[in-house]
């Protein structure tokens, strides 16, 4: 019996965290990851009984309770205790830390119509937005609420006392500085509010007046900086509570946290800086003087020139940002000429589950693009294209006839079990069934629906069902689907075809069918694999 599990490179696992970790289906959720049991339900002296280790991993047999667990060396590789501080997303470390000189004058940017349609382009803003802090998106339709729809497009609508969206714009009798034309320094958003809203959207309808441009500012670097040049004023500032308030006939809304927020192991994580919404400090009169030194040197770091990346916000873009982290500004304008903005709030942590699971998914759809670049540029079983033109060839004839996203999918990767099983297609070709139907949609369910995997599950079928059924059809066929045909089990009789018909996705496999036989011209041209990385991820969610 031992306490803990030592591994043959040395590292240590205690006996209770691997328990807690395990992974079977007795004890997670699967997908989820979410655990079955609490820690009451494990006894306190679990102890290892038996391990086993060997080239997959290590198989651990616990007392008292007899559990058995099975750890890969790559999830004990990736959790090993004790190697790293835990990561945190939203802290400096995760960040990209900027002045403006260290931007070169460009702003990180991208094309509305890509960000909704295109998952690459999604994940590519998405990653500027929380790594560098913020993105701005041209070409967002100049349309009423707009701005509402791109932060659907990643999450979730913050809805606050301002409604799910705020006009900026100027006002006779605005209670706020943002509805007038005058200048406005760095800050965050409301700081009054616990939790604050993380992510900020202002999107721009009109922009004809002089001024007006936008800045901002990375309040994580001006930290970092005066965290190295003024240690002092940094712990002031992180350690001193400071109270904000908003108040109007329809809210009153107070918090109270330091301007520069800490993780649990002193990373910077959040910075809370509006000057406009700052309450009296609640501090003994001899620290008092010491505190408004620290914040002045940190309002001289935020407010530099060269903090700040400036830029015009014409109609149609659309600036998101890090609203925990990054500091907005507006030079004045003049107030004769229209500039009207929509605003609005969503979450870091959205966009941080979009990113990954799009992520996720561009690393499945790149997976099937990297079969087609390699097995697929082979020889398709004795006809006159390769096996990745083939199935290219046949995705654009369903795309041709209209078939629904899902078909498509189908269409293009419904050989893919060629690729992917034990018997490959020359095996086929020499006489075994290699049951490629079967073996490219039992793949195929790890991430698509069944309205992809069952057509592919069914092509087979479906040759051998239609020459039953339809006169001339076998006449049709290439010399190689002929002889395939045989292989797999020749026309079916009439007892199987009235089963066949009678399948849910027996349909659509016919289609599929017809599809794969007119797929072998080896002078077609067709779209290449990258036109259907959208559909595929889009299908990927469902």
């Amino acid at each position: 019996m031992q306490t803990e599990l030592i591994r043959q490179d040395g590292a240590r696992f205690p006996a209770l965290w691997l328990r807690d970790n395990c992974s079977c289906g007795a004890c997670q959720i699967p997908g989820s990851g979410q655990k079955l049991f609490d820690l009451a339900d494990l006894a306190p002296d679990i102890v290892i009984a038996q391990a086993d280790e060997d080239a997959d991993g290590v198989r651990v047999v616990f007392a008292p309770d007899g559990h058995r667990s099975h750890f890969t060396h790559t999830w004990l590789d990736t959790h090993r205790p004790g190697t790293a501080p835990p990561h945190d997303d939203r802290a400096e470390d995760a960040k990209a830390l900027w002045a403006a000189a260290d931007l070169g004058g460009v702003v990180p940017s991208g094309a509305w119509p890509s960000f909704a349609d295109d998952p690459g382009e999604r994940a590519r803003c998405l990653d500027a937005l929380l790594t560098q802090g913020f993105v701005v998106l041209h070409g967002v339709p100049v349309a009423d609420r707009a701005v509402l729809a791109v932060a659907r497009a990643f999450g979730y609508v913050r809805e606050t006392n301002y409604g799910e969206m705020f006009e900026v714009r100027v006002e006779e009798n605005p209670a706020n500085l943002a509805f007038t034309s005058r200048q406005i320094l760095p800050h965050t958003d409301n700081p009054y509010r616990d939790p604050v809203p993380t992510i900020q959207l202002l999107h721009c309808l009109a922009n004809a007046a002089q001024g007006g441009d936008s800045g901002l500012v990375d309040g994580f670097h001006a930290a970092a900086t005066l965290r190295r040049e003024q240690p002092d004023a940094f712990d002031v500032l992180t350690h001193t509570p400071v109270t904000f308030r908003y108040a109007d006939s329809g809210a009153d809304l107070t918090t109270t946290a330091p301007l520069i927020g800490l993780d649990p192991l002193g990373r910077i994580r959040q910075i809370r800086f509006n000057n406009r919404s700052m309450r009296p400090i609640a501090l003994e009169p001899d620290r008092i003087a010491g505190f408004y030194q620290a914040y002045r040197a940190f309002s001289e770091l935020l407010y530099r020139p060269a903090a700040r990346i400036g830029f015009r916000l014409e109609p149609g873009d659309c600036v998101m940002f890090d609203n925990t982290r990054i500091l907005h500004a507006r030079s004045a304008f003049t107030a004769d000429g229209a500039r009207h903005l929509q605003g609005c709030y969503a979450d870091l942590d959205a966009a941080a589950s979009e990113l990954a699971v799009l992520r996720r998914d561009l690393d499945v759809v790149a997976e099937l693009e990297q079969l087609f670049t390699d097995q697929g540029a082979g020889e398709y079983l004795g006809e006159p294209v390769s096996q990745a033109e083939h199935m290219l060839q046949t995705a654009a004839h369903a795309e041709a006839a209209g078939a629904p996203d899902a078909l498509v999918a189908a269409a293009l990767l419904h050989d893919i079990g060629h690729f992917t099983g034990r018997i490959s297609g020359h095996q086929l070709m020499n006489g075994t069934d290699n049951r490629h139907s079967h073996t490219g949609a039992d793949r195929l369910a790890a991430w698509f629906p069944r309205d992809v995997t069952e057509p592919v599950r069914l092509h087979v079928a479906a040759k051998r069902y239609l020459c039953a059924v339809e006169p001339g059809y076998l006449q049709r066929l290439s010399p190689a689907s002929l002889y395939t045909l045989n292989v797999q089990g020749g026309p079916m009789s009439d007892t199987e075809a009235d089963r066949f018909a009678a399948l849910p996705h027996a349909e659509q496999a016919v289609a599929l069918r017809r599809w794969d036989e007119a797929a072998k011209d080896p002078q077609a041209t067709v779209p290449a694999f990258a036109h259907y990385r959208p559909l595929l991820t889009r299908l990927l969610r469902t």
